[in-house]
């Protein structure tokens, strides 16, 4: 049985490819099995070479989270790590979100990518210390809230759509409620998040979920998701 650790790599830098591609090639048990440049390569290669893993790029041609859930999709048995420059909170959660294993700094020693590979391979989750120091201290930003904020199915519902700009009518219409019941529901939306009116409660609503997110992919960090 061959115990070789099949990797894939996309990156639209070839320089940085080429790099990281002769540095793994260079560990005994890897095999890189083909390099791409874009999102749809990354589909491609997924597909048609089936690799244990895939270090994909966040910023390249295409959509790589929409890459990322369509490999998932289709061929759920290759793992895809994002090797990236981006810091970005929200890019994490949304490679997570999209099916990733592995969020990782393109500043990681060579050392350190090895063992990530390997962890994710192995079925872990591993996320760059660096960016696991960020969501600590984005956490503990957040330590001064007075309470935590528990919306409802129906009110995440509703703030969701006012956030998006329609008015109560709209919401109304597109959720098949009353205008009536929208407004009781975004009263207590207020009230919970300690606002005066609906332009607060967006902003305060949006604040909450990116503390939410940053505490998921804490969780992750830390091997509890």
């Amino acid at each position: 049985m061959d115990s070789r650790i099949r990797i894939g790599i996309v990156d639209d830098h070839p320089l940085l490819r080429d790099g990281v591609a002769m540095a793994l090639q260079k560990i005994a048990d890897f095999e890189v099995v083909e390099q791409g440049e874009s999102a749809d390569d990354a589909v491609d290669i997924a597909t048609r070479f089936a690799p244990d893993i895939l270090l994909m790029d966040v910023n390249m041609p295409g959509d790589s989270f929409a890459a990322a859930r369509t490999i998932t999709e289709r061929t759920p048995d290759v793992r895809i790590m994002m090797l990236t420059v981006s810091e970005s909170i929200e890019d994490a959660y949304s490679a997570f979100e999209a099916g990733a294993q592995g969020y990782v700094l393109k500043g990681i020693s060579g050392r350190e990518l090895v063992m990530a590979i390997r962890n994710v391979v192995d079925g872990e989750t591993f996320i760059t210390a660096k960016l696991a120091g960020k969501l600590l201290g984005n956490l503990r930003k957040h330590t001064g809230d007075k309470q935590k904020v528990e919306l409802s199915y129906r009110e995440e519902q509703v703030i969701r759509e006012v956030a998006k700009g329609l008015t109560n009518r709209e919401v109304a219409i597109k959720l098949e409620l009353s205008e009536k019941t929208v407004k009781y529901y975004m009263t207590n939306v207020m009230y919970k998040l300690h606002v005066r009116n609906r332009t607060e409660a967006v902003v305060a609503v949006r604040r909450h979920w990116e503390k939410e997110q940053a505490a998921s992919l804490y969780a992750v960090s830390q091997g509890r998701d």
